[in-house]
């Protein structure tokens, strides 16, 4: 990795950089295999406020797909279940057209916080929906009815899902 590059990665993995922000935006401008790779690496380590700028820098460079994985990983990493908004809030970066599936899992067993920006993104972003999409919303659909995390919000989520459901399957059944 070359010198200046390293620097960069060593001003966001430093815990007293005033400017992180600053150094992760200009890591994402590299926009190289190498450089991908390490912030991926550093999406999926211990330090959640390291892995959300390494997010940060992500939304930068043009590898969608692989940082998306990257970061949904890390949503549903228990470790990062405190601070799953935060990695929630970086997705509005991103192309999400093809991430149903996962804001739809954030949705329905994410924090408060990631819960509550899931559906804002699936009130907003539009999704490529397929059938199969629509099967792997009911797994998952149907595993939350029947693991419920919180039972006081079973009955708003049944009232937002299943209609959203049902207006998927109509669009396929025409």
């Amino acid at each position: 990795m070359q010198e200046e590059t390293q620097k960069l990665f060593d001003k966001i993995c430093d815990p007293n950089e005033k400017e992180a922000f600053y150094f992760a935006e200009k890591l994402g401008k590299i926009n190289t295999e190498e450089v991908k790779d390490k912030l991926i690496e550093l999406v999926k380590g211990d330090n959640w406020e390291i892995a959300y700028l390494a997010c940060k820098a992500l939304a930068k460079t043009s590898f969608n797909n692989e940082a998306l994985e990257a970061i949904f990983t890390a949503i549903r990493d228990k470790k990062n279940q405190k601070n799953q908004g935060a990695f929630v809030q970086v997705l509005e970066e991103f192309d999400l057209s093809e991430s149903f599936v996962d804001i739809f899992r954030v949705y329905l067993f994410g924090n408060f916080k990631a819960e509550t920006l899931a559906k804002e993104y699936l009130d907003s972003v539009e999704f490529e929906i397929t059938p199969r999409t629509i099967r792997k919303a009911e797994k998952h659909w149907n595993h939350y009815l029947h693991n419920p995390e919180d039972e006081g919000s079973l009955a708003i989520k049944k009232a937002e899902v299943e209609p959203m459901l049902l207006e998927m399957k109509e669009l396929f059944s025409e």
